[in-house]
């Protein structure tokens, strides 16, 4: 499979309108970027993020962890060639410390449930920078006001520990498990209104899938893997929401369908129209 890696550094990334999403579905993808690119003047970066824009694409697990718990992420995002700095592009559109509680947690959470799927289909080069969330200094600004909810730190310094010590998922499943037990349990602590947390996911993962597919190749392989790991935490906080909520559930479930192999790569992705189509409509499934 080949995977068409594309610096955004420097991209002024902007928020697809949900209103637009069903007009969307069936369009050429061309429509479709050419809608995001007219957004993209109204929205710039925020924030040094520099995660999401790197490459994913392979390396050795070894090469994927450095000593000082950092990842060399290139392409545009921390230090490209692995000089280890943050670069000019960032993730898509938000900084961690201007969110509310709620959706800072959901956005790490995003972060780390890409990371999780990833490690269990045995991607753990791929895997090993989502992981990095929780625990580099990097992304510090993601936990600010985590503790007070629970935040378990060695928690998530187990499991990346075990990536760089190239123990494969099934042997640390329960670590695993503990690190999803600490996401929930942080958001259930969290508060804030879980309709406005699932509409700030839908927007975000808009945000990053259009950043990820180029003429209908996957591009940056790493907003393809976070706007997964949104749509899964959307999914989770819709149950806590409301676990008989079954059409907001079933839309979700839909949504997660368009990565057909999960977070790992594939050689003809959901269009973005579709996937932005599709989030309008989990848009419309919220309680108002």
């Amino acid at each position: 499979m080949t995977i068409n890696l594309k610096k955004w550094a420097g991209l002024g990334l902007g928020t697809a309108a949900l209103s637009v999403g069903l007009a969307a579905c069936g369009s050429e993808e061309g429509e479709a970027h050419h809608d995001h690119d007219h957004g993209a003047a109204e929205h710039t970066h925020a924030g040094e993020m520099g995660e999401d824009s790197h490459d994913h694409s392979g390396g050795e697990q070894g090469e994927a962890a450095s000593a000082g718990g950092e990842y060399g992420e290139g392409e545009g995002g921390e230090g490209e060639g692995g000089e280890g700095g943050e670069g000019e592009g960032g993730e898509a559109g938000y900084a961690p410390e201007t969110l509310e509680i709620p959706e800072r947690l959901a956005f790490m959470s995003g972060h780390v449930e890409a990371g999780l799927a990833l490690y269990r289909a045995g991607e753990a080069s791929m895997a090993a920078p989502h992981l990095l969330h929780p625990v580099s200094e990097t992304h510090e600004a993601e936990r600010e006001g985590l503790d007070a909810l629970g935040f378990q730190p060695s928690v998530f310094e187990a499991v990346s520990q075990a990536l760089e010590d190239g123990l494969p998922a099934e042997d640390i499943e329960p670590q695993l498990a503990a690190a999803e037990a600490n996401l929930a349990q942080m958001a259930a602590q969290a508060g804030g209104d879980p309709v406005a947390t699932i509409s700030f996911l839908m927007d975000t993962i808009v945000e990053e899938y259009t950043v990820a597919i180029t003429d209908g190749a996957i591009s940056d392989p790493g907003e393809y893997q976070d706007a997964y790991g949104f749509a899964i935490v959307a999914r989770k906080r819709a149950i806590a929401l409301d676990p008989t909520a079954d059409d907001l559930i079933a839309e979700i479930d839909a949504l997660i369908a368009l990565w057909s192999e999960g977070p790992v790569p594939v050689d003809d992705p959901a269009p973005v129209g579709q996937v932005t189509a599709q989030t309008s409509r989990v848009a419309l499934a919220l309680p108002q």
